[in-house]
């Protein structure tokens, strides 16, 4: 039972803060990617990384997806089958979206000077990039953001005094009544827990 000093039960992140989180991973992941191709292909040691707002979106929503297909195929298939099926997900989404920016001369790539390219929008050279890519993803990118809880209580993520928060009636000072409340209240939720976000 939950009461006023007992804190709530941790909840699963929502689909949109997973959405976020994946958006930002993908971004990031873009950005070092470029920067990583241009010095070696250029030499460039500016290590210039360069994306669109529109990836913000176009990872945000593939990974979201790609979640989804973990969910169901993770009982039935090996790791492997599945960054295939990643993979050419992967390829239809880039098509499709690219193809839908394209119409708004919006697309952010082109790949047409890529040999083993398709209307410019995605091309052969880069499978074995989004499939290692599809790997990670899984692994250490969806895996560990299911396993993610939010606590919906204070600022702090445990107390509900103000003077445990370090603040409030308290003057700032945290007593020893308090401090020992705290530490039993972070036995009850986990020692891995971190402020909103707790880790399984």
């Amino acid at each position: 039972m939950v009461t006023s000093d007992t804190p709530e039960a941790p909840v699963l992140l929502t689909a949109l803060s997973r959405w976020y989180l994946y958006a930002i991973h993908g971004y990031f992941c873009e950005v070092m990617f470029t920067a990583a191709w241009e010095f070696v292909v250029n030499c460039n040691w500016k290590f210039p990384g360069v994306t669109s707002v529109w990836a913000l979106f176009i990872y945000g929503t593939c990974i979201l997806i790609v979640e989804q297909m973990y969910l169901k195929l993770r009982g039935h298939c090996p790791v492997l089958l599945r960054c295939i099926i990643y993979t050419l997900w992967t390829y239809l989404w880039e098509f499709g979206t690219g193809l839908l920016l394209r119409q708004f001369n919006a697309c952010p790539w082109d790949y047409s000077e890529f040999r083993y390219n398709f209307m410019g929008l995605i091309t052969a050279e880069y499978a074995v990039p989004w499939f290692c890519a599809s790997f990670i993803v899984e692994r250490f990118v969806i895996r560990k953001t299911l396993r993610l809880r939010f606590h919906e209580g204070p600022e702090d993520g445990w107390s509900k005094n103000p003077s445990d928060a370090g603040g409030g009636g308290g003057g700032g000072a945290v007593g020893p009544v308090g401090g020992e409340r705290r530490r039993e209240r972070s036995r009850e939720m986990g020692s891995d827990a971190n402020g909103y976000l707790k880790v399984e």
